[in-house]
């Protein structure tokens, strides 16, 4: 024996129309249990990033030395061969000054800036910047296109000017 309201209700859950309804008894339990997972780890994560992180401290950028080009790279970059042979120690025929010294490349900007790469003895080449001293009291005081100019330091002296050899045609 039921009894209803006047109102078409139940003052109890049970006994309205609404008692008929099937709510799936795990869903509740399911969506607390996905809400407790995404707290933990939530709180798992932010306790991480708290741990986790050290001081900072700024990173010194240190500069890498500057080292001075190898003379022999020089030369082979500037098309010279190495030398076959040294001269013979303790025999130095006399040769004038101008056969002492081979051009074997020219860098220039100007006739006062620039270097050029010269063999002084048929020893292996040597890059050499204008106003730079040679062997043999010599310093170069201009550069060409394919020419140097040599002349004493003392000032005292006839200059000598170098040029490189005729390109071959191939």
């Amino acid at each position: 024996m039921s009894r209803s309201s006047t109102f078409g209700h139940s003052g109890f859950l049970t006994d309205g129309p609404l008692s008929n309804a099937q709510v799936p008894r795990r869903a509740p339990a399911l969506l607390a249990g996905v809400l407790w997972l995404a707290a933990g780890l939530s709180a798992g994560y932010w306790a991480l990033q708290a741990i986790g992180q050290g001081p900072i401290s700024p990173l010194v950028a240190t500069a890498a030395p500057v080292q001075a080009p190898e003379p022999s790279a020089v030369a082979r970059a500037l098309g010279a061969v190495p030398a076959a042979s040294a001269a013979v120690a303790g025999v130095a025929p006399a040769v004038d000054a101008a056969s002492r010294y081979r051009l074997i490349g020219v860098v220039a900007s100007g006739t006062d800036r620039g270097a050029a790469l010269i063999s002084v003895d048929g020893q292996p080449p040597k890059p050499y910047r204008v106003g730079a001293l040679l062997e043999g009291g010599l310093v170069l005081k201009s550069l060409g296109a394919r020419q140097a100019r040599l002349a004493p330091a003392s000032g005292a002296g006839n200059p000598i000017d170098l040029a490189l050899p005729p390109p071959n045609p191939s």
